[in-house]
């Protein structure tokens, strides 16, 4: 939920992001395939609250959050509905940036959603004053993004470095290639290098990787305090990836 990459490759996209948690959090379940209200999606399970922060739609569709949108804000004492709930809400649909954009977010904790959608890259945020801001991204060329609350702008920018230097030595790297980084990558830092640890309070949990190839997807889960992994596969009808 807290660090999430992006990385096309001629035939594929890799959407990878990092859970990190309270230490009080109970366990997240791990991902299973469920139909909700309008298509049948993969993603694992917050215990605490039963939303998610990663997804793969049978219509091609994937998204994942982040927490907090440009910015760390000053958390209020309640809201109304999870920020995992109301991520589930946007992504089991057909557009779901176009629910994004229609959705009431009135007492929403601020979240930053990535959505891959009909082969194009979004990057939707809502912050705490109740905006709501859209770029299309795009899709040829990859990216990573930060937590807000938990990483400020200077090492948000030290991990785009750690990022960037990284590719250069992997300019089509793999599956385990990008496991390996989101696992390993950072200088040392433990409390802000990918796989994070701040004096057990706050730390990296698990780690999914979506994988979309041609007519195919699969989705990888690593949880990191078990430790376990389980992988699931979707098949499409028309092909998910930009000719």
């Amino acid at each position: 939920m807290c660090t999430v990459s992006f990385i096309p490759l001629k035939e594929k996209v890799f959407i990878t992001s990092n859970r990190d948690e309270k230490a009080w959090r109970l366990p997240a379940q791990a991902p299973k395939q469920k139909y909700l209200s309008n298509c049948e999606m993969i993603f694992p399970t917050d215990s605490d609250a039963g939303g998610s922060w990663i997804s793969l739609c049978e219509n091609g569709n994937a998204g994942v959050l982040l927490n907090g949108a440009y910015s760390k804000h000053e958390r209020k004492e309640n809201y109304r509905k999870s920020r995992g709930l109301i991520f589930l809400e946007i992504m089991d649909n057909k557009r779901p940036l176009h629910h994004f954009v229609k959705k009431p977010l009135e007492g929403i904790e601020a979240f930053t959603l990535i959505i891959w959608q009909e082969k194009s890259l979004y990057e939707c945020r809502h912050d705490a004053d109740g905006k709501k801001y859209v770029k299309n991204l795009p899709a040829y060329r990859p990216y990573i993004w930060s937590s807000a609350t938990l990483y400020d702008e200077e090492v948000r920018k030290r991990r785009e470095q750690w990022f960037l230097k990284w590719l250069n030595n992997h300019p089509t790297p793999s599956q385990q290639d990008i496991l390996n980084f989101h696992r390993f990558a950072g200088d040392g830092d433990k409390k802000n290098d990918l796989f994070m640890n701040r004096d057990g309070k706050v730390f990296t949990v698990s780690i999914t990787s979506i994988r979309l190839d041609g007519k195919k997807s699969a989705m990888y889960y690593t949880d990191l305090i078990k430790p376990k992994s389980v992988e699931h596969h979707l098949h499409f009808s028309h092909s998910l990836i930009a000719a």
